[in-house]
């Protein structure tokens, strides 16, 4: 006969076994909206990844696919509210059109730079506002990464004041394309990601944007054009969540489900600090470069981040208007912490004044 201790070293084995088994049952394929190899792939959601099964010990996998695999880029919302995955990675960029309310989360002229903004995020309401409207969307959202500033524009022309934007051919999208037609005169054109370097390179636009400065630098288009514009008014910072059909985060064990916000959280610090230290580096490489870097003069800036502000408060009051006015609830608070944060943070040391 076995003894008592053999008896419970073997219950005790067997338990470790069911529960190792047990852990991978918990598996999220997560397709993401951008190609893999991408920073936002790498940077957001592959490093989401790492520290899910780091903080998690295992017990959750997360699998990322980069876009088209398993959804249409631009339908990864919708894959995971029609079940085909059991998450999903994109950003509130990409639902502007379906209800303008994103247009505040996505980063849009005249908003908050990323320091402020994810300030508003963690500390001033800002994730739970995104959380009660995803939420009335059937989803659970993470935020699984905040972005630091784009490049306004890599061009084939000289872009310095308002009369140089009339007419211009920009490859763009979003609240900026809708500022750039309303606003300025511009002619916005959008064509996919991999089209937009030949695109640049042929002088089919005079200007396009894409990106923070690390992104943009490995698509080489400051080689295709000889102008970048800086800095990015029209995309001061960005987010990208992770999404998850509330029942999929329910069924999670409770113990899981702090330590999977907690990776996304640290996900978000880690990327941002990434974003700022490799775009320094790649600004040194674009001032390296033939390329002509030409910042705008601050009274143009004014003017263009005066004109998002215009159009983002035009879309809350029409949806007001509709019976809708969560968005300008919102905004309004959004754009008190802008004005809280712009007032009171001349404490603050900044390098490169």
């Amino acid at each position: 006969m076995n003894s008592p201790i053999k008896s419970l070293a073997l219950a005790s084995a067997l338990s470790l076994v069911a529960l190792s088994a047990a852990a991978q049952d918990v598996t999220w394929r997560v397709p993401t909206s951008v190609p893999e190899g991408s920073p936002f792939y790498v940077n957001f959601l592959g490093r989401f990844a790492d520290n899910t099964e780091l903080l998690t010990d295992g017990a959750v996998e997360i699998q990322p696919f980069g876009a088209g695999i398993l959804v249409p880029a631009l339908q990864v919302y919708d894959g995971v509210r029609d079940g085909i995955t059991e998450a999903g990675h994109s950003t509130p960029s990409y639902l502007v059109n379906q209800n303008p309310i994103n247009a505040i989360f996505s980063g849009f002229p005249g908003g908050m730079g990323p320091e402020a903004y994810a300030t508003w995020i963690y500390e001033g309401g800002g994730r739970e506002l995104l959380q009660e409207i995803r939420a009335e969307e059937g989803f659970k959202t993470l935020i699984v990464g905040i972005g630091s500033s784009e490049i306004m524009a890599h061009a084939n022309k000289p872009i310095k004041t308002a009369e140089d934007l009339k007419g211009l051919k920009y490859r763009t999208s979003g609240p900026w394309a809708e500022v750039m037609r309303d606003y300025f005169g511009a002619v916005p054109t959008v064509v996919p990601p991999g089209e937009i370097y030949t695109l640049l390179e042929r002088k089919g636009v005079d200007a396009i944007e894409w990106a923070p400065p690390s992104a943009n630098l490995p698509e080489g288009f400051h080689e295709a054009a000889p102008y970048i514009i800086t800095p990015g008014v029209h995309q001061p910072t960005f987010l990208w969540e992770v999404v998850v059909k509330q029942e999929t985060w329910d069924a999670l064990d409770d113990a899981l489900k702090p330590k999977l916000e907690a990776a996304a959280e640290l996900t978000t610090l880690q990327s941002l600090m990434n974003f700022y230290d490799n775009d320094m580096k790649a600004m040194e490489t674009f001032r390296a470069s033939k390329a002509e870097v030409i910042e705008l003069d601050p009274a143009f800036q004014d003017e263009l981040e005066a004109a998002g502000v215009d159009w983002i408060k035009k879309q809350a009051e029409a949806e007001k208007e509709a019976g809708r006015g969560r968005m300008a609830d919102i905004l309004e608070g959004y754009l008190a912490y802008e004005d809280r944060w712009t007032q009171q943070s001349g404490y603050l040391i900044r390098n490169g004044k």
